[in-house]
């Protein structure tokens, strides 16, 4: 597929000639102060507010495909793919959710970015509060397309897990890899959690999965779940967050559809934050963005219009 590449901004000679097109958007590589080798795909004007998005899983910077062209009218939008994922590389380690924001950091601070808005989805959502609690400063608003750290769990969530049935599968080592590593069963992933067919087309899946069957990186998935996922979550359900103040202005947005969350996930019990408030996004499901862009777009504008 066609590329576009940002020449003046690349370190060293541009090595990925199927990068998916998208009008407006720029593509560089650098190499950030945790020894990573990082992909980012830029658009908007260079001197505008500036918007960071941060894809989940089994994804990479494309998961952000249709909201970019509407934020990148009003802010300069940076979507990086995180460690392990898209055209980044995909070391053997390093994925905690702590070692994840290392990188985050790192790359803010290459881009000379000291505040940001911010928008995450799945995993990096873990990462983003962890921006949000110990660098508030970096942060101006955080759009999260997930739940909450202030979850108070209750029964009823339990209708929920039958769906998660994946996760240990991922989790375990080379099972997982060789798992992720198949086309069935991450296209599974990619699929049984949209609302719609045409979320998620079958070139899609194929940018997505080109890239997860990318020599490591099915490897890199899995450790995530290890070390990243299956641990921040069972923080979330133990209530490891609630001693902690969220200053940051939040938005937490779930899908209605999504069967693995149940909506009173958004439920704020006590005063836990200055600014928090979620939304139940009726016809989505777990992939937001994918199924209703347009609602995203529409809540990173009103939030961020606000406090960029």
């Amino acid at each position: 597929m066609a590329s576009t590449h940002d020449a003046a901004h690349a370190p060293g000679p541009l090595e990925a000639p199927d990068l998916p097109h998208l009008p407006g958007v720029r593509h560089r590589f650098v190499t950030l102060s945790t020894g990573l080798r990082m992909h980012v795909a830029e658009a908007g004007q260079p001197d505008a507010p500036r918007v960071l998005l941060l894809h989940g899983f089994p994804q990479h910077w494309w998961e952000w495909r249709k909201i970019i062209p509407v934020l990148a009218e009003r802010y300069r939008v940076i979507a990086p793919d995180l460690r392990g994922a898209g055209w980044t590389d995909a070391p053997p380690s390093r994925y905690t959710a702590g070692e994840i924001l290392d990188d985050v950091l790192a790359l803010l601070d290459h881009l000379g970015s000291p505040r940001v808005g911010l928008v995450a989805h799945d995993f990096s959502a873990f990462v983003g509060y962890n921006l949000c609690f110990d660098h508030p400063e970096r942060v101006a608003g955080f759009l999260c397309l997930g739940p909450h750290p202030y979850l108070h769990f209750t029964p009823h969530m339990l209708a929920g897990v039958p769906q998660l049935w994946f996760q240990p599968v991922v989790a375990t080592p080379r099972l997982g890899a060789w798992a992720l590593g198949t086309d069935r069963f991450p296209r599974r992933l990619l699929t049984s959690f949209t609302t719609s067919p045409e979320s998620m087309t079958d070139e899609d899946q194929a940018i997505f999965l080109s890239r997860l069957h990318a020599p490591g990186h099915a490897e890199a998935g899995s450790a995530l779940y290890r070390n990243l996922i299956l641990r921040e979550t069972g923080r979330f359900f133990t209530a490891a967050y609630r001693r902690r103040r969220l200053t940051v202005p939040t938005v937490a947005l779930l899908g209605g559809a999504d069967a693995g969350i149940r909506p009173r996930m958004l439920d704020v019990h006590g005063d836990p934050a200055d600014d928090l408030v979620g939304h139940v996004i009726e016809g989505a499901g777990h992939f937001i963005a994918d199924d209703l862009p347009d609602a995203v777009a529409t809540h990173a504008l009103e939030l961020f219009g606000r406090v960029l």
